[in-house]
């Protein structure tokens, strides 16, 4: 929308005159020139009824009760203008508008006045209608006008200064004009001196705020060149700058950086927000933005404009000086931690989100609260409201793009809000350097491969370009190069891992890693001393080689029993994190250190992320050792210890419990314990069978279930054993493991069939359509399911001692259900003597042992019972003791 431009303008006797016209949220006013500070004329955007064009380049607006005609240059800047004028119009028609001085009729705008009558000014050949309101004096031609509301022009009394001239004149002295004025009489100049004098004071009544504001010591300093008394801020940046600082911030934007003064800009000062910088400061915003400053590169009170303009880019535009969030790239996960953020008082962590990519709009997935301001709301954050309202239009790190043209082309580690900075790039003896351009001798900056200690191989368009990856170095510093081609980045991105990489994890260079890195690990029988070794992660798979150039087993992440992640604590230049980042596989611990926060929250966070489940299909999910999904085999756990009694499967759970207890699931099965009271039986039995309903390609596949189906079309029982003995060789590994895994779980549920009702023909109807994804009218669906059952031994080649482990299980179980049917205790529920540290009367304890009660909850049950207080560094461990050697 233009705010600007020549327009002719008639008189009364319409020759056109040329004229320069602003508009604004409020006026249109025209000046002589557009070097002129006030207008000839203004008129209020709230007093236009119509805008309407009238001929060859011409319009009229008309207002409540004067028309005015303008001219423009063409046609199509005449159209401009009345599409502008019109939409600003209506805009205001459209909201409650604020109640303006220049719009309103005679009886309200005298309640406004402080002082209002008539004025001799030297240049005007009669007396003026003058009006001094709040912190401005409007000047109309007549009474009429001032009725009307048709103004000359207004003057902002915060520039102003009044001085007595004579016995009736006094002088309003502006930077930019001065205007005589000269009253009827000496009793009158003394009471219009004195509602100036009043005016300018409101005008510059904010310096209460300044005050309250520089109660916080490092707002005292401006936040980029450390000038005193700063008197400016950046209100979504919330930083207080100084007035030169302040300039440079407008040349960045509004998208960027909002610039108002602490002394003037009198609306813009709520509670909240003077609460917010109170909080919020120039030491946190620093810690942010100003992370990495190089000496050389900062500024103080005394630098030039060019250098405080090129600093501010760098800073605030790039981003190049920023402490990189852990999760930045990663879109998703931004949105939702911030809507984390949000509901509690961390502006710190919400700066940091914001401004490394969360998009402070994202959907939250929850109807009552879909936007991260309404959470806010909803928590009684209101400086994280405050926050999130002003950085509602900034434009911050979304969409970067760039260009690369041939695999020496990269786009440099720079950010800024709309597109990456080109760079030319060049890897030369062990040093990877970036130019302005390729006929520039002197880099820009460089980074040496050996302080670089980790590499990132980013998913397509993760920022805007095609193809992304990031290098991490020791100094905690994080560089984004981009290329349109994945080629030409795969190819930088080998090259630079082999200028780094030792030559002991060579073997490493040939996976398609999506990052590869050094880290400090422990494992094994090596827990004294922790060495060095390189990892890369392969989709789930995490490959780790020793110092002495030895490759370990990988670990196959999705597997994990256990992730542990330690706070870190700073430790001069080195990060120690007590307990570190275990990744625990079946019967394997490894303990991984980090040296910089940076690099190692990015190692912790890939790994919890390929530890997860990330698809719909079987071989997606988090799985035990033995292949089954975590999620399957929870369930069957639960049912197995709690529900095996009347109406299993058949009776349904409440849907909207299912569904919670499935998303929970499917997002980290690792994290949840069924426990009894907490879930009920029905809704765990529900969500097993929703789960294989809903299983992406199915338990059977979709290449083999039509084989499934044919194969009970066999009439000879050998034939079709041996027929399913082939399909199931066929199946993959984890589809193979979870059939068995079910099947043998409905084979224990049969057992029980005199007492739940569920033979195995009853379950084949509920498991057949389920497992087969039909609609039930297929009766082979469930035929499969039963002869899965009746013939189990044989078709999974069952040995000896694998049933007589089951049958031992299942006369446990029927032990207790024995028990508890009679009303004595429950086997496996009993009270145990616990002792503390050592066995002496005094530290015994007795506790009442459930079923489902852990090591953990037993340890911390006698913690608690003896008032312990567990410290940061201890390590609590529960033991069962059998003195007698009894089985």
């Amino acid at each position: 929308i233009p705010s600007n431009g020549s327009l002719w303008s008639p008189p009364r006797s319409y020759i056109y005159q040329k004229r320069w016209v602003k508009l604004d949220a409020d006026y249109l006013r025209y000046f002589d020139s557009e070097k002129d500070t006030y207008s000839k004329r203004l008129i209020p955007v709230s007093s236009i009824s119509h805008v309407a064009s009238v001929g060859d380049q011409k319009f009229e607006v008309v207002t409540n009760n004067r028309n005015f005609v303008f001219r423009a240059e063409n046609d199509a800047d005449r159209n401009e203008w009345i599409r502008t004028l019109q939409q600003i119009a209506e805009e205001r028609k459209s909201k409650a508008p604020e109640r303006t001085l220049m719009s309103l009729a005679t009886d309200s705008a005298t309640e406004l006045a402080d002082k209002s009558g008539f004025l001799e000014l030297r240049g005007f050949k009669h007396k003026l209608f003058v009006v001094v309101a709040g912190d401005k004096v409007f000047l109309y031609k007549n009474a009429e006008d001032y009725r009307l509301g048709i103004g000359i022009t207004y003057i902002e009394m915060n520039v102003g200064n009044v001085k007595e001239v004579d016995r009736r004149g006094f002088d309003l002295t502006t930077p930019y004009r001065i205007f005589s004025f000269s009253a009827d009489s000496e009793q009158e100049k003394e009471e219009w001196v004195e509602a100036m004098q009043q005016s300018i004071a409101e005008a510059l009544s904010n310096s209460e705020v300044a005050e309250r504001i520089w109660a916080v010591e490092s707002n005292r300093f401006c936040a980029d060149c450390g000038s005193p008394k700063p008197d400016w801020a950046s209100i979504n940046l919330c930083v207080v700058i100084c007035k030169r600082c302040a300039g440079e911030h407008r040349g960045l934007g509004p998208g960027i950086t909002k610039v108002r003064s602490l002394k003037m800009d009198r609306k813009v000062w709520t509670e909240e927000l003077i609460k917010l910088f109170q909080q919020f400061g120039n030491m946190m915003a620093n810690q942010f933005w100003a992370a990495n400053v190089p000496p050389s590169e900062a500024i103080s009170p005394t630098s030039g404009s060019q250098e405080r303009r090129r600093f501010l880019i760098a800073k605030y535009r790039e981003g190049k000086y920023r402490h990189y969030h852990p999760l930045f790239g990663n879109q998703e996960e931004l949105d939702r931690a911030l809507c984390a953020a949000v509901t509690t008082s961390d502006l710190a962590e919400t700066q940091a989100l914001l401004f490394c990519g969360a998009s402070v709009s994202c959907d939250t997935g929850d109807p009552q609260c879909p936007t991260p301001l309404a959470l806010a709301e909803r928590s009684g954050q209101r400086l994280q409201m405050e926050f999130l309202l002003h950085n509602k239009t900034s434009g911050w790190f979304g969409g970067c793009r760039g260009a690369g043209q041939n695999s020496r082309r990269l786009l440099s580690a720079v950010l800024c809000c709309a597109e990456f900075s080109r760079r030319w790039c060049t890897l030369q003896d062990g040093v990877l350097s970036y130019y302005e351009n390729d006929r520039n001798t002197v880099p820009n900056g460089e980074i040496r491969v050996q302080e670089i200690v980790c590499l990132v191989n980013n998913p397509p368009h993760a920022h805007g370009i095609e193809s992304t990856f990031e290098v991490y170095t020791e100094a905690d510093r994080l560089y984004l190069f981009g290329l349109e081609s994945p080629d030409s980045a795969r190819e930088w991105l080998k090259s630079i891992a082999k200028s780094f990489v030792h030559p002991c994890a060579e073997e490493l260079l040939v996976l398609d890693f999506e990052r590869l890195g050094r880290l400090h690990y422990k494992g094994g029988l090596t827990l004294e001393r922790a060495q060095e070794g390189w990892f890369a992660l392969v989709g789930s798979t995490l490959h780790v080689c020793s110092e002495d150039g030895r490759q370990q087993e990988p670990l196959q992440l999705r597997k994990l029993q256990e992730l542990c992640e330690g706070e870190g604590k700073r430790i001069g230049e080195r990060w120690a994190l007590p307990p570190p980042a275990e990744p625990r596989p079946a019967g394997r611990t490894l303990y991984i250190q980090g040296e910089r926060k940076l690099d190692f929250l990015g190692w912790v966070h890939a790994i919890q992320k390929a530890a997860g489940s990330s698809g719909d299909t079987l071989s997606e999910q988090q799985l035990t050792e033995s292949d089954v999904p975590l999620l399957v085999d929870r369930c069957i756990d639960y049912i197995t210890q709690c529900g095996m009694g009347q109406g299993i499967y058949r009776k349904s759970g409440q849907n909207s419990k299912t569904t919670s207890l499935l998303e929970v699931l499917q997002r980290d099965a690792r994290r949840v314990r069924l426990k009894e009271g907490e879930h009920q039986v029905d809704d765990v039995a529900n969500t097993l069978k929703r789960f294989f309903r809903d299983l992406g390609d199915g338990l059977f596949t979709r290449r083999w279930a039509p084989d499934w189906l044919w194969a009970t079309a066999l009439e000879d029982e050998e034939a079709k054993v041996g027929e399913y003995r082939q399909l199931l060789a066929a199946l993959p590994p984890v589809n193979r493991a979870t059939l068995k895994a079910l099947i043998n779980h409905l084979f224990r549920v049969q057992c029980f069939s005199g007492e739940n009702q569920m033979n195995t023909h009853n379950l084949a109807i509920v498991f057949g359509p389920t497992l087969f994804q039909t609609d039930g009218k297929d009766y082979k669906a469930g035929r499969v399911v039963e002869d899965l059952i009746s013939h189990y031994v044989e078709i999974f080649n069952v040995n000896d001692q694998e049933m007589k482990k089951q049958q031992d299980e299942i006369t446990a179980i029927m032990k207790m259900r024995e028990a508890s049917s009679s009303g004595t205790q429950q086997a496996g529920d009993f009270i145990c003597t616990v002792y503390l540290e050592e066995k002496k009367t005094e530290t015994e304890q007795h506790v009442k042992v459930s079923t489902t009660m852990t090591a953990e909850e037993l340890t911390f049950e006698i913690l608690d019972r003896r008032k312990i207080v567990v410290k940061e560094k201890d390590y609590w461990s529960c033991f069962e003791v059998n003195e007698r050697e009894e089985a």
